[in-house]
């Protein structure tokens, strides 16, 4: 995982500290499921961290879970899968994930669970648990049918097979897809431009996104917006041609 800092910066995000599995091509062990949560949590509570980028080491983003940590506990490890994503889609800033190569099983629920997936040229996309008799998890599959639509995620699901970037692009599943050698570069531009804007903006954006908003909580966001004098911030830097400062921060 990375973090993309409060600043435009041309630079990559700086690298926190994650757990990474690169000799089994990113393949998530329990350990891995158990960690990412208390992980996002912290990162959540630094006021420093803007954004968040998911990766993966090397040329693979994640393939999937380990096999091995299945045998004799596949209901237990698809429960921490489950507590993992469901953690990293509660994040309360934007995430991004960053993707090479194979993107698959439980990596393809992680990508799924961020807000944005930018991916390389030549990255491949696929959910497997039909090759291995798995029960996919009820909130991973609505959120696959939220992103890709329903045709999409059963041909997923029932098939097991791979899809390319062109139709995960096309289906919703990508964002953007660049060039080889573009990634990192566009990442770091992106996320660049999302901690320039507003926290405010942001946070209230996505969890109207993420699911029904009632009265009580569009009031909640509108009083936000005007105790933390961000709107007329926003509003005056406009008309003065000049960067705004936001104050409102998730932590």
């Amino acid at each position: 995982m990375r973090w993309a800092p409060p600043a435009p910066s041309p630079q990559p995000p700086a690298p926190s500290r994650s757990p990474r599995h690169p000799a089994k091509r990113n393949a998530m062990t329990t350990g891995m499921w158990r960690e990412l949560p208390p992980l996002l949590d912290r990162l959540a509570a630094d006021r420093a961290v803007r954004v968040l980028v998911l990766t993966g080491a090397g040329g693979t983003f994640c393939a999937g879970a380990d096999i091995g940590s299945l045998r004799g506990s596949a209901e237990a490890e698809k429960g921490l899968a489950t507590a993992a994503e469901e953690a990293l889609a509660a994040f309360p800033k934007p995430t991004l994930a960053a993707i090479r190569g194979y993107c698959v099983g439980g990596g393809c629920q992680l990508a799924a669970a961020c807000d944005l997936r930018f991916a390389e040229e030549g990255a491949q996309f696929g959910v497997p648990p039909a090759k291995l008799g798995i029960v996919y998890p009820a909130t991973s599959t609505r959120r696959l049918v939220r992103l890709v639509g329903p045709s999409t995620a059963k041909y997923l699901l029932f098939s097991g097979e791979l899809i390319g970037c062109a139709r995960a692009l096309r289906t919703g599943l990508l964002d953007e897809v660049l060039p080889e050698g573009e990634l990192d570069k566009r990442v770091a531009r992106f996320t660049a431009v999302l901690a320039s804007r507003s926290q405010l903006t942001q946070a209230a954006a996505k969890e109207f996104a993420d699911g029904p908003a009632d009265g009580e909580r569009v009031a909640h966001w509108e009083a936000q917006a005007h105790e933390s004098g961000d709107t007329a911030e926003g509003v005056a830097a406009f008309l003065e041609r000049r960067e705004p400062r936001f104050t409102w921060s998730v932590r």
